[in-house]
């Protein structure tokens, strides 16, 4: 065997040995391409075989064929048996690991709900573009209230229950369209660094007390 080849043997069959320790490592089954790639191509596959095959006649790898493929794993029966406090290490280790798992997967799970949460939530955008309408529809409910209030006209007993019964409607729909802009803006105000009131000024928000209005008793 020429030097070259017998180097070629000597990494392959450290190789081998690295990675098919009982305690490290992958511990599994070599071809001939897993190997000549690990390597890095270093020596040709020719080669590889080559050395392969010196290392089964040697006795310190075994082969193992599977239809027509052939795999490679170091001989277990060179390695010192593994002590008692060795397999506890082990045991320990794979023990950590899973409990590792289920830390990660529960983290993961509670993320995934945060980030479904959040996408079912409105934007800032869509949250001020909400406000304003609601706003809006205040202002024009307002407008309608005084103007019913200050209307002088004599009216009938009929249309004056009809007027109450429509502005006690109105007043239950401000009341609630009030609740829902206030909810929005508590929403926004979970993410918002400053204080309420910067928040109404950032956005331009005027309130009923800003304008002199107090919503009417239930």
């Amino acid at each position: 065997m020429s030097k070259k080849d017998a180097d070629s043997t000597a990494r392959i069959r450290q190789y081998l040995e690295h990675q098919n320790r009982p305690v490290e490592h992958q511990n599994r089954p070599y071809s001939v391409n897993d190997i000549f790639m690990n390597l890095h191509k270093d020596i040709g596959k020719t080669a590889v075989q080559k050395c392969l095959d010196q290392l089964v006649a040697d006795g310190c790898v075994k082969e193992k064929v599977y239809g027509k493929q052939k795999v490679y794993v170091f001989d277990q029966s060179q390695f010192p048996p593994l002590d008692e406090t060795q397999l506890k290490e082990m045991d320990r280790k794979i023990t950590d690991l899973n409990e590792t798992i289920k830390q990660k997967e529960r983290i993961c799970g509670e993320t995934e709900a945060r980030l479904r949460s959040l996408n079912s939530s409105l934007t800032t955008e869509e949250a001020v573009k909400k406000l304003q309408d609601l706003e809006e529809e205040v202002s024009r409910l307002q407008k309608k209230l005084a103007d019913l209030q200050e209307n002088q006209v004599l009216i009938s007993k009929e249309e004056k229950d009809q007027i109450n019964s429509e502005n006690e409607k109105m007043v239950k729909m401000w009341r609630k369209r009030r609740r829902m802009a206030m909810d929005i803006l508590d929403a926004i105000l979970e993410g918002y660094p400053k204080k309420k009131k910067d928040l109404f000024d950032d956005i331009g928000i005027e309130t009923d007390e800003d304008v002199g209005v107090k919503l009417p008793k239930a």
